[in-house]
């Protein structure tokens, strides 16, 4: 969890308590109020546990100060862009994730990615995308939507061919030979991939292992018009919009870029990790 995130966090506990204290009310009278655990109370407002919507309306009105709901939505707005636990954001199921990357792709003109492990979503072949969802479904318990959630990331895709926007994908080649699925699905998503090399507003780099990189391939992310990064842990998604995790962001991209191959060699990158699926190496 980031420190931003925890701060952000402890104020709006801070706030919580605060209305709480201005009611006049004891932690167990506010529970008993809300039918709620004293422990809920505590947690909250110690910053132990992430209200949703619903809670903050409740104990804005259960504190008699009903106006106080719309603050508090946006200080929980405000905290939940920097970080979206998996476990929150799957709770509506795995295509409902899909469609809010949707949303915000609808919203970019300009993207630069970088992936270190797989091939991009947009990139992707529906049976990759099938085998990534389901292995990854492996890891959370959520509602497993995958076939729709796979025509959903499948849809997405259809904001490539539209004008006025530019895509700029960056690929270790790792990511050309790791195998979240079986060798024939990731032999028809390289080949895919090869559509992709030619010149135009989608462009793809691949960064090759024999590279002196400028930087350590890291983790992955993308950036939108240079005001919003989405980063990803094994538990929690990041959406960082603060300028200088911004611009931290784009010198990690550029440097990275600087040992893309395109082209020819990009092509020959992806020949290569072909005929080693092939070879079963």
């Amino acid at each position: 969890m980031s420190t931003d995130f925890q701060r952000a966090r402890a104020s709006l506990a801070a706030r919580l308590r605060e209305l709480r204290v201005e009611a006049g009310l004891t932690g167990r009278q506010l529970a008993d109020c809300l039918g709620w655990t004293q422990s809920k109370i505590s947690k909250l407002e110690n910053g132990r546990q992430t209200p949703t919507v619903a809670d903050l309306a409740a104990w804005a009105e259960a504190t008699g100060d009903p106006g106080a709901s719309a603050e508090l939505a946006g200080r929980l707005r405000g905290l939940e862009t920097q970080y979206r636990s998996w476990r929150r954001q799957l709770a509506g199921g795995y295509r409902s994730v899909q469609e809010a990357h949707g949303a915000q792709a609808r919203q970019t003109r300009v993207r630069r990615s970088f992936d270190p492990t797989l091939v991009p979503g947009l990139l992707q072949t529906a049976d990759y995308a099938h085998g990534v969802l389901t292995r990854y479904a492996a890891l959370h318990t959520a509602r497993r939507d995958i076939e729709a959630a796979v025509r959903a990331r499948m849809r997405r895709q259809d904001i490539l061919e539209e004008s006025g926007r530019t895509f700029h994908f960056l690929l270790w080649e790792g990511a050309l030979r790791a195998r979240p699925c079986t060798s024939d699905v990731l032999s028809a998503q390289l080949e895919h991939l090869a559509t992709r090399l030619g010149p135009g507003h989608v462009r793809l780099g691949v960064v090759p292992f024999a590279s002196d990189m400028n930087v350590p391939a890291g983790v992955g992310f993308s950036l939108h018009d240079d005001r919003l990064v989405i980063t990803e842990t094994w538990h929690a998604e990041m959406w960082l919009d603060d300028p200088a995790d911004v611009a931290v962001h784009v010198s990690a991209w550029e440097a990275l870029e600087r040992n893309a191959a395109y082209g020819a060699e990009a092509h020959r990158l992806i020949l290569q990790a072909r005929r080693a699926v092939s070879a079963g190496e």
